[in-house]
């Protein structure tokens, strides 16, 4: 019965083929693959995880994206184009970004992947921008290699938690 079914199926194939060929000449032809585009389908492929998001919430079209692997990336068009914001710095690993409530322009970004496991990253601190990104300054903890969150009062900039995991060993 087996056999049957596989014979079956293989002479319905060959029979596709032929009638493929039949109506195309060439079954290889560009056109026969012109509904497959080659895509990024996976978040480890290219750049890494994400690993925070901030979003402006006076301009909603102004995103900051940590990747744990990845620096940091703007967008200023709700993600039609990326730039990268954060490629001058000693790190590369990011664990949280966020957005002063009281001044869009102050984003401060926790460095260290902001999980535990064998595949991260640390960082050297927290940095922080009062310029959207174009230039970043050290403000401190570089040996808190992971930092998860970062919290600003929301009516005093000049005061701001961080939550940072320290030595994952």
């Amino acid at each position: 019965m087996k056999k049957l079914i596989a014979f079956a199926l293989a002479l319905s194939l060959s029979l596709t083929v032929a009638t493929m060929a039949q109506d195309d000449d060439d079954v290889m032809s560009a056109s026969t693959f012109d509904g497959l585009k080659v895509r990024n389908i996976g978040p480890a492929y290219m750049s890494g995880r994400v690993a925070d998001i901030a979003v402006d919430q006076k301009n909603p079209s102004i995103w900051y994206v940590g990747i744990a692997s990845g620096g940091v990336w703007k967008t200023v068009n709700a993600g039609t184009t990326w730039d990268p914001v954060f490629d001058d710095e000693a790190v590369y690993s990011i664990g949280d970004v966020t957005i002063d409530p009281s001044n869009s322009d102050i984003i401060w970004v926790g460095t260290g992947e902001n999980n535990g496991g064998r595949h991260i990253a640390f960082g050297d601190g927290v940095y922080k921008s009062e310029n959207g990104g174009k230039s970043w300054k050290n403000m401190g903890l570089g040996a808190s290699e992971h930092v998860g969150d970062i919290v600003i009062h929301p009516t005093d900039s000049d005061t701001v938690w961080v939550s940072a995991q320290g030595p994952l060993w």
